[in-house]
């Protein structure tokens, strides 16, 4: 028993030791060693980085967009009228053509034929026509003496009248003739460019060839057909009526404009199997950027909006209750603002209500807001 003493004794030293220990850790550690992370939560928070915008007032086009082909303005398949061999072609494939210029030439040696008879048959009935009437002078003269029976006369005067009408068919005969001849010279009846030669020299053409010499495109101005839906038909009409409308060509590649023209007109029918109408812009095509089949898309303006109060439209949320923006306060904390949009163009978003002239929004990075919490302008890459 006496040697258990000094064992127990020991044992409820450490005992007690170990009970100071835990004490001093659970409730007597100095504040300088609290963990890092406590100590953040006593801090502020660190704003997020974002894009911001300022809402501003801006002129804002309203446009109406549709998918269109290029169309040549005109476009001609130069067909030979006359039968010949096509001794001579005048033109290169490729190559722009003015109205009027030669194209190709068809052997004329028939034709000219043709002309030269009328006119020598014209020459002989005049000449015939000619002395019928100094006949008919004659015997008008005498018959006043007496010396001529009436009938004569008559008789001499239809033979005149008939002659008279002779020369008339000989004259028709050589505009005719003159008119075939014409057709061996072949010109360009519009300004435009050339494509393949679908003919070359030396072959015999015909007035029934269908497929032609070549096509000539007209490229300046150009056409553009393009489709819009019928809800934009209203739109569309109380532009045209209240004067010229824009149209941009837009490339479907890049979104580049590649040029600017106008509205020529708005067909008078809706598809009633698409529900869409067709519209022809035209455009000068100064830069040949637009070409016959290509396809893009048209932006027609309809009205322009002055003074509109706008964001960028990437501010623009979509939630339950409708559309809201993010905007930035004084202290920079985010609120969440509904608003209400007008149209949507060009990158800016129409604000008609919720928004004043000067309030700031977040444009990019919305999905790490909440409100409350703090933003910052992101710095700009490069």
């Amino acid at each position: 028993m006496r040697r258990r003493l000094p064992v127990l004794a020991l044992a409820l030293t450490v005992a007690l030791c170990a009970g100071v220990a835990g004490a001093y850790v659970l409730h007597g550690r100095p504040a300088s060693a609290t963990s890092p992370a406590s100590a953040g939560l006593s801090q502020s928070p660190v704003a997020v980085p974002v894009g911001i915008a300022v809402a501003r007032a801006r002129d804002v086009p309203v446009r109406v967009t549709g998918i269109g082909t290029v169309t040549p303005f005109n476009t001609v398949t130069v067909r030979s009228r006359v039968d010949g061999e096509l001794q001579q072609v005048l033109f290169h494939e490729g190559q722009d053509i003015h109205k009027g210029d030669l194209l190709a030439v068809i052997d004329p040696r028939t034709f000219q034929a043709a002309l030269d008879e009328a006119k020598a048959r014209l020459q002989q009935d005049q000449a015939g026509l000619a002395n019928a009437r100094l006949i008919l002078d004659r015997d008008s003269r005498l018959g006043k003496d007496a010396f001529a029976s009436q009938e004569t006369v008559d008789t001499q005067a239809s033979t005149v009248a008939g002659l008279e009408a002779q020369v008339a068919q000989d004259e028709a005969q050589i505009a005719s003739a003159q008119t075939e001849l014409s057709y061996t010279r072949i010109v360009s009846p519009i300004d435009g460019r050339a494509g393949l030669r679908l003919v070359d020299e030396g072959n015999i053409v015909h007035a029934s060839d269908a497929g032609g010499l070549v096509v000539i495109n007209q490229i300046h101005p150009i056409s553009v057909l393009s489709t819009v839906p019928q809800s934009d038909v209203p739109a569309i009409r109380r532009a045209l009526a209240a004067g010229t409308v824009e149209a941009r060509a837009i490339s479907r590649e890049d979104s580049s404009v590649l040029d600017t023209g106008t509205l020529e007109l708005m067909d008078n029918r809706i598809d009633p199997q698409s529900g869409t109408l067709e519209l022809k812009s035209v455009f000068a095509n100064s830069q040949d950027r637009l070409w016959p089949g290509q396809s893009l898309r048209v932006d027609v303006t309809t009205q322009t909006l002055h003074d509109a109060l706008t964001v960028p439209s990437g501010a623009v949320q979509r939630g339950p209750d409708g559309a809201f923006v993010y905007t930035v306060g004084g202290d920079d904390k985010v609120a969440v603002t509904p608003v209400r949009l007008g149209p949507i163009a060009s990158g800016f978003a129409v604000v008609e209500s919720g928004l004043a002239a000067g309030q700031r929004v977040v444009t990019d990075g919305q999905y790490r807001l909440a409100p409350g919490v703090r933003a910052a302008a992101a710095t700009p890459a490069g």
